[in-house]
C-alpha cells in the first residue's frame, strides 16, 4: 500500500515505515503530524484518484528529527568586470517517519 502526499508544497510518494526529509515543519521531535491532502492511494491493487484530493484519506507520519542539509555554494561572476560574489545556503529539513496510511 502506498499513497501520493502532499507535504509542505511538495508531492510524495510514500509507504509504511518510510523515512522522509521534507522542508521544515512545525512540531516537537517525536510528535505525530497527520497530513490530510492525500492525493492518490493504492491499497493492493486497488488505486484511488482523488479530485483534487481522496475524501477521508490521511497520512500520519512521527518527526524523528530536526536538521540541515549540505551547504549549496551560489557563486555569481561576471568576466572582465571585476564583479564576484560568493554565497552559501543550507536548507532545514525534518527527518519525518511514516506510521499508517487510512482511508
Amino acid at each position: 500500500m502506498y499513497a501520493i502526499v502532499d507535504i509542505a508544497g511538495q508531492q510524495f510518494k510514500v509507504a509504511k515505515d518510510q523515512h522522509l526529509f521534507v522542508h521544515r515543519l512545525q512540531g516537537d521531535e517525536g510528535a505525530s503530524i497527520e497530513f490530510d491532502n492525500v492525493l492518490l492511494v493504492d491499497n493492493g491493487g486497488k488505486i484511488t484518484v482523488g479530485v483534487p484530493a481522496v475524501k477521508g484519506a490521511s497520512v500520519t507520519a512521527k518527526i524523528v528529527s530536526h536538521l540541515k542539509g549540505d551547504k549549496v555554494i551560489v557563486f555569481k561572476k561576471k568576466r572582465r568586470k571585476g564583479y564576484k560574489k560568493k554565497n552559501g545556503h543550507r536548507q532545514y529539513f525534518t527527518k519525518i517517519q511514516i506510521e499508517n496510511i487510512s482511508l
